[in-house]
């Protein structure tokens, strides 16, 4: 199932857009609502969704403006966007971000918001077979705190010794005074990846630690390295390793390296 994420801020429109369409027909689950650019922001770090239908205009933070941040993280979530008829020039930049599609508020009916899902789904599918919503398989995260810049290594330190709790871009932009577009370009330039894979990454490597040296369960896995729903654990480990945790216990156990887990 693809995942998605509803941005909108008026609250009926969210709701007519979530009943309308048979989401699990279509290969779709919605896992949240958002009602400005801020708050989906916030949730799309956390959760990653594959799919986000986003209004253009909106308090805070405008679907634009969100769609350009999310891209600055080098996050590859597609984008349906709300416009009304005034748009035409935010529907312009955001096609130029790479939106996938757009859809007038006035015409939406269920086969119109049908017939864009139905082409993400194929725009997805066809990266899932070229490998293309895998990231590098492993990304080189400094062992050492110095990057030779004092914030971010500040930032470095702090995430590696909080990886396992709930970790957001504003959070750690607060954590160094510094604004979270600043943070963001800058720790891409020092440690040639962004903030939000290099905490994937982190929680990737203990799960891997843990999948290897340990028979604690994948829920408990999960938790543990920072991931409270199991399903997003899962699918935040397959980007990395090309392989569910149960598939790389198990390949780690056939070379000897793990004892059998007691069921």
């Amino acid at each position: 199932m693809w995942t998605v994420l509803l941005v909108e801020d008026e609250v009926f429109v969210r709701e007519s857009v979530r009943r309308i369409v048979d989401w699990q027909s279509l290969g779709f689950n919605v896992i949240g609502e958002a009602g400005n650019g801020e708050e989906a922001l916030g949730f799309i770090e956390q959760h990653l969704p594959d799919l986000i239908i986003c209004d253009i205009l909106m308090p805070k933070m405008n679907g634009v403006e969100l769609l350009q941040r999310v891209r600055e993280l080098e996050i590859g979530s597609r984008f349906i966007m709300l416009s009304c008829l005034s748009d035409f020039d935010y529907v312009r930049k955001a096609l130029e971000y790479g939106a996938s599609n757009y859809i007038l508020k006035l015409s939406m009916n269920v086969q119109s918001l049908m017939d864009a899902l139905v082409k993400v789904e194929v725009e997805l599918s066809k990266q899932q077979a070229s490998g293309l919503l895998i990231p590098p398989l492993r990304i080189d995260t400094p062992q050492q705190t110095d990057t030779g810049h004092r914030e971010v290594d500040k930032l470095i330190s702090y995430m590696k010794e909080n990886f396992r709790s709930m970790i957001s871009l504003r959070m750690l932009a607060e954590h160094v005074s510094m604004d979270e577009k600043y943070i963001s370009t800058l720790f891409k330039k020092k440690t040639g990846t962004n903030v939000i894979q290099f905490l994937h990454q982190l929680r990737i490597d203990e799960a891997r630690r843990l999948l290897e040296q340990s028979n604690m369960t994948i829920s408990e896995i999960g938790t543990q390295v920072g991931y409270e729903n199991d399903n997003y654990f899962i699918k935040i480990f397959k980007r990395f390793t090309a392989l569910t945790p149960n598939s790389y216990r198990s390949r780690t156990r056939l070379r000897g390296e793990l004892p059998s887990v007691k069921e």
